[in-house]
């Protein structure tokens, strides 16, 4: 057995230990498996958040994306950013609100402010729809991961089934606190792992990152800025707005902030997270790093751009230990997505049709359902089915149409009624589905537009026309309905 297979192996023992570990001295109730006791201090919630930053798709997909497209990438880096800015501002009122009404997942605290439980099936379902690819994401990329770190000798279809036990076993026992816990590992590797290879190879490969970049814009040029057309900088700031609106709306994130133990959590982390985006760069230099030194990855193939360096240029142990850091970035996002699935399914879809379910029935029924989640996630994953893989580009456009509701709740006066809501988030969503299956663009469908505003992001329509509905239903239903709770 290799050093690299042996510390992919002691990256998954260790996971499940330290995530089954987190349990001791908890009784896990409701409130303790979903959302610690609301007890986290500055330092867990950071982790848990960051966690969610940090996954497969950023491992695999920001280097590959870096290498397959140059200057559109720059994407990733900035959206987050303007998140945490916006976050700063709307999470501590969300959490006061959820710790007030003892809230454990997002479609709580829509059916609670909109005094709707209705609103609340609604937007679990539009969750698990959006979650469900999320997890494949996270499976698959841990197969890639695994196959291409032990050189071949593991087959993907192996490392997703290890991965989906682990992960199945250590949130039925530990619930948040075991994501909590391995989000400490995973992320004091990643911080290791990504600087040295950001730092490593541009240096040994080039010389230095400035003439890495000096190399590249003489082998491609145009392939550092962005176009003058289609992924131009109208397409950065859309997509940038889009997804930074979207980013808290997930509902692993929306419920890793029911976990923090006060309200100036979120305020201290606002200060800090913009500066552990720019680990993102280091990523991106791999990914540039091996455009010329490993050419010709063409689509889903980029994603294994930072492997196919890694593996030509680094000894077995350091593939290894990248390896095991790549294990970790598909384990925490992976339990956080499972837990708060099962949590939809049974407190919001289950509860909603038993209003009479004790929350030891909830979480029992979670606990049950956690495998259950998985293993669809796993047929999936394995079976390469190509709906899941449509459904994953309007995951993103999805949760983001909760946005506009959830803002409009903030503000006891905004008029804003739960038809409203519930009017635009269902039409924001099939707005968002039908342009995205339909491969749509804004240029397509509105052609008369100026030049530059053709390429904005195709879900800048989605949210206008959830915005437009969700004022125009409620100005019709206003003088029926009640305002959202204060």
């Amino acid at each position: 057995m290799s050093i690299a297979l042996v510390l992919l192996a002691l990256s998954a023992v260790f996971a499940l230990v330290l995530g089954v570990v987190a349990r001791t001295g908890h009784e896990m109730g409701l409130e303790q498996w979903t959302v610690g006791n609301r007890g986290f201090g500055a330092i867990l919630v950071f982790l848990l958040l960051a966690g969610e930053i940090y996954t497969t798709f950023t491992f695999l997909g920001a280097s590959g994306f870096a290498y397959g497209q140059g200057a559109p990438a720059y994407y990733i880096l900035a959206y987050g950013t303007i998140a945490y800015v916006i976050g700063y501002f709307m999470l501590p009122p969300v959490w006061r609100y959820a710790k007030q009404h003892h809230l454990v997942s997002q479609p709580d605290f829509f059916a609670h402010k909109y005094d709707s439980p209705s609103l609340g099936v609604v937007v679990s379902l539009v969750d698990i729809v959006a979650l469900i690819p999320y997890l494949v994401l996270q499976l698959t990329g841990l197969g890639i991961i695994v196959t291409a770190a032990s050189y071949g000798a593991i087959p993907d279809w192996i490392s997703v089934l290890i991965g989906a036990v682990v992960v199945t076993v250590y949130v039925i026992i530990s619930g948040v606190r075991g994501s909590a816990w391995t989000a400490v590992a995973k992320d004091l590797m990643i911080l290791a792992v990504v600087l040295f290879l950001g730092l490593w190879l541009p240096a040994h490969l080039y010389g230095g990152i400035g003439p890495m970049f000096t190399q590249i814009a003489k082998a491609k040029p145009g392939f550092l800025v962005f176009a003058a057309h289609g992924t131009s900088v109208w397409w950065f700031v859309s997509t940038v707005l889009l997804t930074a609106l979207g980013f808290f709306m997930w509902p692993h994130s929306f419920a890793s902030c029911y976990t923090a133990r006060e309200e100036k959590v979120f305020r201290k982390n606002a200060m800090v997270l913009p500066l552990y985006q720019l680990i993102l760069l280091f990523v991106y230099f791999v990914g540039f790093a091996a455009v010329l030194k490993v050419p010709g990855l063409k689509g889903a193939a980029t994603n294994l751009a930072l492997f196919k360096i890694v593996t030509a240029t680094l000894p077995p142990w350091v593939v290894g230990l990248v390896g095991a850091a790549g294990v970790l970035t598909a384990l925490v996002p992976g339990s956080m997505i499972t837990m708060t699935a099962a949590t939809l399914l049974s407190r919001n879809i289950y509860g909603a049709f038993n209003r009479d379910a004790s929350d030891d029935q909830v979480v029992f029924l979670a606990k049950c359902l956690v495998p259950v989640v998985m293993a669809v996630a796993v047929y999936f994953t394995l079976t390469g089915n190509s709906t899941i893989v449509t459904l994953l580009l309007v995951g993103y456009s999805f949760v983001t149409q909760m946005f506009p509701a959830l803002i409009a709740s903030l503000f006891p006066r905004s008029g804003v009624t739960r038809q409203g809501a519930m009017a635009g988030i269902v039409v924001g969503v099939a707005v968002a589905a039908w342009l995205t299956f339909s491969h749509a663009s804004v240029g397509k469908l509105l052609p008369f537009l100026p030049g530059p505003l053709k390429d904005f992001n195709v879900g800048i329509i989605a949210l206008i026309a959830n915005i437009v509905v969700l004022f125009a239903v409620s100005a019709v239903t206003r003088s029926a309905a009640t305002a959202p709770a204060e």
